[in-house]
């Protein structure tokens, strides 16, 4: 009995034995979980909260180049004739933010040259036509794309087309060479002040198709400092699903803060006056890579990783 003041061998020798054994568990517990939050756990939540969009025919996979994909780190092919993005935006180009109905999307005026992307893996100049998130429920998932199983909170896509080779975004959506879209993760970290004004405006787009002005907005504050990328022959991750994109996906991610991330979720895949359906989830499940290869700008050292 405890307190009795007596000492009992055998009891004292089960108790370190049982001691021993519970820190042994729990170890093995936390190991456990470390491992579900940053692999194949999360993965199958992951695939467990997909939007019903990916539950029916669209979720078939169609073509030999479908996205987004898992980048392996040490799988992928360093290529040293890949030059820097040469990015310049407008920010008096930058139209309006609205409720598509799956996600937010920021539109850009396209008319002129004034917006875009050059170099890189890219042999034309690509107009900026919009960009937008894709994110979670919670911050275990969210990002369309992975690195080495590895999932973050969400992700932003810069969608550009080839304005050389096509007269506007609806023809270069299906033509060879046509479109060309940055991806940047998103991970929590420090407050993200050039977003907090694209945050701000988000309670006025809360349901599908409201829109709202945004004023000036500079799309390379969003990019990370460190520019090395990884680059592949892939598609449209929303329907039509085209195969005609030059995913450029940055290595580094730029940080966010717990309640930006939370105004995301704050959105509403419904209309006003429908039954309210939050906007989390809006991600489509990773494609099968299949004979394409990716490329990295940079060289890829031994035991590198997200």
């Amino acid at each position: 009995l405890l307190g009795s003041g007596r000492s009992h061998p055998k009891s004292s020798g089960l108790f370190v034995l049982v001691k021993q054994m519970w820190g042994t568990l729990r170890n093995h517990s936390l190991t456990l979980e470390r491992w579900c939050s940053q692999g194949a756990c999360a993965q199958t939540k992951r695939n467990d909260a997909l939007h019903v969009l990916w539950k029916g025919p669209a979720s078939v996979p169609r073509g030999a180049r479908q996205s987004p994909i898992n980048i392996r780190w040490k799988d992928s092919v360093y290529d040293p004739r890949l030059k820097p993005l040469r990015v310049s935006y407008d920010s008096a180009a930058c139209l309006y933010v609205w409720n598509t109905g799956y996600l937010f999307q920021v539109e850009f005026d396209d008319s002129t040259e004034g917006s875009g992307i050059s170099g890189g893996p890219l042999e034309n100049h690509y107009r900026l036509k919009q960009f937008h998130f894709h994110w979670g429920a919670v911050n275990e998932w969210g990002s369309e794309h992975t690195v080495d199983d590895h999932v973050y909170p969400a992700e932003l896509h810069l969608v550009h087309w080839n304005a050389v080779k096509y007269q506007n975004y609806t023809e270069a959506v299906m033509g060879e060479d046509g479109l060309a879209v940055v991806g940047v993760f998103l991970k929590l970290g420090a407050r993200h002040e050039a977003l907090q004004k694209l945050v701000a405006v988000l309670p006025d787009i809360k349901h599908k198709d409201a829109r709202a002005a945004l004023g000036p907005f500079q799309p390379s504050c969003l990019l990370p400092a460190c520019r090395d990328y990884w680059t592949y022959p892939g598609s449209l991750t929303t329907p039509p699903l085209s195969e005609s994109v030059t995913w450029i996906i940055h290595k580094k991610p730029t940080e966010v803060a717990q309640d930006q991330l939370a105004a995301f979720r704050s959105l509403m895949f419904t209309a006003l006056g429908e039954e309210e359906k939050t906007m989390v989830n809006n991600y489509r499940p990773l494609q099968p890579l299949m004979k394409r290869e990716v490329r990295s700008s940079f060289a890829t050292e031994d035991g590198a990783g997200p």
